[in-house]
């Protein structure tokens, strides 16, 4: 298979069902993102919401307590920056936009980075890394931090 159906097929089989799992646990439901990742370490998960947990075990409680935390999801998308595929290894990288309550509280936009790496198991892509954060408040470009302090 060539690189760029490789990448296809991974994308194709991939993505719409993380879309999905996203989806849900924004909506309170963590059961399809915890099928969308491996369960064999090793696995890692550093959180948006400041968590840094690695294991299957610690990173399924964490799934668990985000989920218990977001309810009305209004809105998801993920945008598509990078992806590859090398082997059973492959990566992407993106921007999640959704719109959800966090803790009970009104709807509001939620706007992060994403890093996703997985792992061919079993002939099926499976996630072991994730890396969320929220936008910077400049999404302009490169800017030169040794020129700021003037």
């Amino acid at each position: 298979m060539s690189p760029t159906s490789e990448l296809d097929d991974f994308l194709t089989k991939t993505l719409a069902r993380q879309v999905e799992a996203e989806e849900a646990i924004h909506n309170g439901d963590p059961e399809p993102r915890t099928k969308m990742w491996s369960t064999r370490d090793p696995v890692t998960l550093l959180g948006a919401f400041g968590v840094a947990n690695s294991g299957w075990n610690e990173v399924s409680e964490a799934f668990r307590w985000v989920a218990s935390r977001f309810s009305n999801c209004t809105a998801y998308e993920f945008e598509l920056v990078a992806a590859g595929v090398s082997g059973d290894l492959a990566y992407t990288v993106g921007y999640e936009h959704s719109s959800l309550s966090v803790d009970d509280g009104p709807v509001e936009p939620n706007n992060l980075r994403v890093t996703h790496v997985y792992r061919r198991e079993n002939g099926e892509w499976k996630i072991v890394h994730r890396h969320g954060d929220r936008l910077p408040s400049n999404r302009g470009p490169f800017v030169d931090a040794s020129k700021e302090k003037e």
